[in-house]
C-alpha cells in the first residue's frame, strides 16, 4: 500500500500541474508581454524589455478614469448582491426546513444556462420595446421608452447583480450551515431576541462566508468585459473592454497586457488593504 506522503504528492500533481499550466504560464506570459515594445516578429522570440507600455498608460489618465469607475462599479455590484443574497441564504439555511435542498436547486436553474444567454435576455428585457417599457407604456407612467435602461453603466449594474446573486448565496450559505443551532437556543435562555441572536450570533459567524462572498464578486467583476459589451454598449465600458480591444482589434498584445497587469496588480492591493483593515477576530469578537 502507498504511504500517506506518496498518496499526497499523487493526488497533489495533477492539479499542481493543470494550474501552471493554465493559469500560472499565460500569466507570466502577459506580464513578459507587457515589457514588449512592440508586437513585431515572432511570439516567443527573444526581445528587450521596455517599459514603453507602463509609460504611454500612466501618460493617458483617460485608461485611469475608466479603472476607477470599474472599481467603483464593482464595488456597488458587489455589495448590493452580498446584501441581496444574505436574506436568501438565510432563509435556505434555517427557515427553508426540509424543502431546503429544492429551493437550492432553483436558486441554482440560472446556472443551468449560457451566461450570454442570461445577459441577452436582460438586453431584451430592457430594450426599447423590453418587458419594463412596454409595462409602463401600457399603465401611462411614461409617454415613449425610456433610454436610461439600455446602453449605459445601470443596466450593466443591474445585469451583473443580478447574475452573481445566486453564486453569492452559496459561500454564504455554507457559514450559515456550520452555526450551531445550540447557540440560538442559548442567547433565548439569556433572554435575547431573535433581532439580538441574529446581531450578535448569526451575523458575526457568518461574515467570512460574507466577506468571501463579496471578494469573489468584486475580483472578477473589475475586469468584467461580457455584460458591458452587451447591454452597456460605448457609454457603459468598463475597464475590460479595454483590454479585450487591445488584445483583438488593436492587435497591440503588450499594450493589453500592461494594462491587464496594472489592473491585476491594483485589485490585489485593494484585497490586500481590506484584508488588512478589516480584522476578522476583532468583528467576531
Amino acid at each position: 500500500m502507498l504511504d500517506r506522503r506518496t498518496t499526497f504528492w499523487a493526488l497533489y500533481l495533477l492539479p499542481l500541474f493543470w494550474l501552471g499550466a493554465f493559469f500560472l504560464v499565460p500569466l507570466a506570459l502577459m506580464a513578459a508581454f507587457s515589457f514588449r515594445a512592440d508586437v513585431r516578429g515572432e511570439v516567443l522570440q527573444l526581445w528587450r524589455p521596455t517599459l514603453k507600455q507602463y509609460a504611454d498608460l500612466i501618460a493617458v489618465g483617460s485608461y485611469w478614469r475608466l479603472l476607477l469607475t470599474s472599481v467603483f462599479i464593482a464595488l456597488v455590484v458587489s455589495v448590493i448582491a452580498t446584501g441581496l443574497a444574505y436574506p436568501v441564504a438565510y432563509f435556505l439555511a434555517f427557515r427553508a426546513g426540509p424543502r431546503a435542498g429544492f429551493y437550492l436547486v432553483l436558486l441554482l436553474v440560472p446556472f443551468w444556462t449560457s451566461y450570454l444567454l442570461r445577459v441577452m435576455a436582460w438586453k431584451i428585457m430592457l430594450g426599447s420595446n423590453g418587458v419594463f417599457n412596454s409595462f409602463l407604456l401600457y399603465v401611462g407612467l411614461i409617454d415613449e421608452p425610456l433610454t436610461i435602461l439600455l446602453y449605459n453603466r445601470f443596466p450593466v449594474v443591474v445585469t451583473l447583480i443580478y447574475v452573481w446573486i445566486p453564486f453569492v448565496a452559496l459561500p454564504i450559505l455554507a457559514a450559515l450551515q456550520r452555526i450551531d443551532l445550540i447557540l440560538f437556543e442559548a442567547a433565548a435562555d439569556l433572554g435575547a431576541t431573535p433581532f439580538r441572536q441574529f446581531r450578535h450570533v448569526t451575523l458575526p459567524l457568518s461574515l467570512p462566508g460574507v466577506f468571501a462572498a463579496f471578494f469573489m464578486v468584486f475580483i472578477p467583476t473589475v475586469g468584467e468585459y461580457v455584460t458591458p459589451l452587451l447591454v452597456g454598449g460605448s457609454s457603459g465600458s468598463m475597464y475590460g473592454n479595454i483590454i479585450q480591444d487591445f488584445f483583438t482589434q488593436a492587435a497591440n498584445w503588450p499594450l493589453g497586457s500592461a494594462l491587464s497587469m496594472i489592473m491585476l496588480v491594483g485589485t490585489l492591493a485593494l484585497v490586500a488593504v481590506a484584508v488588512r483593515t478589516i480584522d476578522l477576530r476583532r468583528v467576531l469578537e
